[in-house]
């Protein structure tokens, strides 16, 4: 909650410092990130409240024009727990969708497991000339689902702590085939300042100017942080993976995340795998973000498919390394009609996601996971 400033004269024996910019913490200084959070001397940071003044004033007489350039990943936070659903989804009372803000420029949203039980994951990302909607979730029904009035919502609170009267937005798609998530997309037809990118493959790939995929990359530029776009066939023919290069954030969506990867095409996503790892070497990576949790927080252990009550899931993120893990095991599935167990995912190659195996792999420990219920 952002403090006003007060008016409470100091006592005449602790005067109040006089107003300097350069100490302030103002945005507008060139010192000003002395003081990051806001500079408690101050008289509108009173003893006992958190600093605010970085975000004073909010209405602002011209736009902010933020600095994505830095050395390393910007900081950010996902340390909390994801809601989880309940054995009886009509009862559930959890948000239909989840919004966590990473940093004040990006947005991690995810939809309610009881509205669907594959609960994906969107994302909301932001530059100096627009922002960027990646996937849009499992559910068209806005009542059900209200992921425009969501992203609405957080788009007018940014524009207001920015001072901007309009953000124009893009939504992408990991995937234009997968169901899970594309439904949500029609809850943006017709919305102003709004550009959708095309779900056939041959014109989605126009958009991005690839015109010698699976070769090549695309780019969406947000003002100052280009979101550049890779081509990742395997699980869907017309996969892509976005990366970020202000969070250093591999969007990997059904291609690579901890759960039941059911792979399309073995060969293509054996070199989807290669080309990213290809990508990653070349610029740093601080995690694979993808569009799904599946996995148990026990080693190689996964929900069931129509699970509503997911208390004991594994974390979202996961780190660049599973790229050579999932290449390695890629190619053991390659031409086979097998599926097999790995420790953050599973890959299931030719057989149906609901195959089950008794041979345990070797390297894996086989621990039970506790019964919620």
């Amino acid at each position: 909650m952002t403090q006003r400033p007060v008016s409470n004269p100091a006592p005449a024996n602790n005067p109040a410092p006089a107003y300097n910019p350069a100490l302030s913490g103002n945005p507008q200084s060139a010192t000003g990130r002395a003081y990051p959070n806001g500079n408690p001397d101050l008289g509108y940071n009173p003893p006992g409240v958190r600093n605010t003044d970085s975000a004073v004033p909010l209405r602002r007489d011209k736009p902010v024009i933020h600095n994505y350039a830095c050395k390393d990943a910007a900081p950010g936070n996902l340390a909390f727990r994801w809601t989880y659903g309940s054995n009886v989804a009509a009862k559930n009372r959890d948000p239909r969708v989840q919004v966590v803000q990473y940093n004040e420029d990006s947005f991690v949203l995810r939809q309610n497991v009881c509205v669907h039980w594959e609960a994906p994951f969107t994302y909301l990302l932001f530059g100096n000339k627009g922002a960027l909607l990646i996937d849009s979730g499992a559910t068209a029904d806005a009542q059900h689902y209200p992921l425009r009035a969501t992203v609405d919502a957080i788009i007018t609170r940014w524009a207001q702590a920015r001072g901007r009267r309009a953000v124009p937005l893009t939504i992408a798609l990991t995937s234009g085939e997968d169901v899970a998530q594309n439904q949500g997309l029609v809850q943006f037809a017709g919305r102003p300042e709004t550009t959708i990118v095309p779900k056939p493959l041959h014109v989605m790939k126009r958009f991005y100017g690839l015109a010698n995929w699976p070769s090549g990359t695309g780019a969406i530029d947000l003002g100052d942080r280009v979101i550049e776009v890779i081509p990742t066939p395997g699980t869907h023919q017309d996969g892509v993976s976005f990366y970020d290069p202000y969070c250093d954030f591999l969007f990997t969506g059904d291609l690579l995340f901890p759960g039941k990867i059911n792979i399309g095409n073995d060969r293509d996503f054996v070199a989807s795998l290669e080309r990213l790892k290809a990508f990653a070497a070349d610029r740093p990576v601080k995690w694979l973000l993808g569009g799904h949790i599946e996995m148990m927080f026990v080693p190689g252990k996964y929900y069931p498919r129509f699970a509503t009550y997911k208390p004991y899931e594994r974390v979202l993120e996961m780190l660049p390394a599973v790229i050579d893990e999932a290449i390695q095991y890629a190619r053991d599935v390659q031409g086979k009609d097998m599926m097999l167990i790995r420790p953050d995912f599973a890959l299931f190659n030719g057989v149906s996601p609901d195959q089950r195996t008794q041979v345990w792999p070797v390297g894996v420990p086989n621990i039970n996971a506790p019964r919620p219920f």
